[in-house]
């Protein structure tokens, strides 16, 4: 395989195009077409197929992208290594994908631990919607997916479930919103605006059948995929919002807001999926311990 081919590939498909590629890499539109063309007849497959006017990958496409990052990334670990002064320690790169649905505080206290083990870590973090972390998972493009629902066996991806923990649900508002509340709780979220996670996220499936057991009807202000989005305007007295139980004191010291009811029956798990069955990276083994043996056994005890 010629890697100039290859590189002038992986460089195009990260800028969006051949003209972008171009201006970065001082080279022609034209000389980028050429040489991709020459990867693509070696390797037999169509890399880019247009859209309009514009280029996107193919699925080919994508898997080629997936290894020419572990190999452009492996080549910068190799320069980094050996312009390391003799005796230092090699940094270890953990990439962790965040599902956009799960609490930035909570996501913190999961991750925090990955930066005590033995190795001197660097942690990059990736936010975005749970199947497009799966995606870039199955491209060993990250070590490792944070999210609050496990991922489907319906889905193509060799990968695995490791449980970190289980929470049930509080529910929060600013002081001023909260003195307008009727009754107790939970018959005061009748008729109160509520902030709600998007459609997708583990809670809402079980969101309608609690109301229906408690006659409740809410107004809901807004539904968020985003959960940073959502307590932003929490924060603003808009709506109650509901989160992990086990972030309470986090949640309220964060954003102004108190605590006005617990449900037991609405519950959210949390994942850490790998493509490892067994768990080996170091950064995944202390997430999972520190999961497991302290923050969800700790404050599922207090």
């Amino acid at each position: 395989m010629n890697f100039k081919h290859l590189h002038y590939f992986w460089m195009a498909a990260k800028a969006g195009g051949v003209v972008k590629a171009g201006e970065q890499l001082h080279t022609t539109p034209q000389t980028l077409s050429g040489q991709i063309k020459l990867l693509e007849d070696w390797l037999g497959r169509k890399l880019f197929q247009k859209s309009g006017r514009n280029l996107e990958l193919t699925e080919d496409g994508r898997l080629a992208l997936g290894y020419a990052e572990q190999i452009f990334q492996l080549g910068a670990d190799l320069e980094n290594a050996i312009r390391q002064p003799r005796g230092t320690e090699r940094t270890l790169d953990f990439r962790v994908g965040v599902a956009d649905s799960v609490v930035k505080s909570l996501a913190y206290r999961l991750l925090e631990p990955a930066l005590h083990t033995q190795h001197q870590v660097r942690l990059i973090c990736h936010e975005g919607k749970f199947t497009d972390l799966l995606a870039r998972l199955a491209l060993n493009q990250l070590d490792m997916v944070l999210a609050d629902e496990p991922m489907s066996k319906r889905l193509s991806v060799k990968a695995f479930n490791h449980p970190l923990g289980q929470t049930a649900m509080s529910f929060f508002c600013t002081p001023a919103l909260k003195s307008t509340l009727q009754g107790a709780f939970p018959a005061c979220l009748d008729n109160a605006p509520v902030l709600l996670q998007g459609a997708q996220a583990s809670v809402r499936q079980q969101w309608e059948g609690w109301l229906s057991k408690y006659q409740i009807q809410p107004l809901t202000v807004g539904e968020f995929d985003d959960s940073a989005l959502m307590t932003a305007f929490a924060r603003q007295g808009r709506g109650v919002f509901m989160a992990p139980r086990v972030m309470e004191p986090d949640i309220m010291e964060q954003f102004g807001v108190e605590v006005i009811g617990r449900s037991d029956e609405l519950t959210e798990e949390f994942f850490a999926i790998t493509v490892e069955r067994r768990i080996t990276h170091p950064c995944v083994a202390a997430i999972t311990a520190s999961a497991r043996d302290e923050l969800f056994r700790a404050r599922s005890l207090s």
